[in-house]
């Protein structure tokens, strides 16, 4: 089983930048695709940032490309989200998840971390 936990969420002003790290409780280097989504208050959890197992494909939703960077460091297992230029809308609890094989832009992974909660004030 994988276990994922968020760090880095907090408080910050419109336009700062916040970077997100997911760490992964075993070592599960190349073999899966990871991703980041997001659930704003009194919405659905939706798609943000993925990335291929070996980090060489990243795809991101459109509200944030340009904005946002997803990474990964398979020697620490850990993922990242560098999120910059932050918008009031981009305030959600943001969560990582994994999957074994290829990417998704869909909630099919088979582990999520707990949360981290990204509030953007303006």
């Amino acid at each position: 089983q994988v276990q994922l936990v968020e760090f880095g969420g907090g408080l910050v002003q419109a336009g700062g930048s916040l970077r997100l790290s997911c760490a992964a409780s075993g070592r599960i280097f190349g073999s899966y695709a990871m991703g980041w989504f997001r659930q704003a208050p009194g919405k659905e959890r939706d798609f943000v940032a993925t990335i291929s197992g070996s980090g060489s494909f990243t795809d991101y939703t459109d509200s944030v490309k340009g904005r946002f960077t997803i990474s990964r460091d398979n020697a620490k297992n850990t993922l990242y989200l560098q999120m910059n230029s932050l918008k009031v809308e981009d305030t959600a609890v943001y969560y990582c998840a994994a999957r074994y094989g290829t990417i998704s832009y869909s909630s099919d992974y088979g582990y999520w971390g707990q949360g981290t909660q990204v509030t953007v004030s303006s």
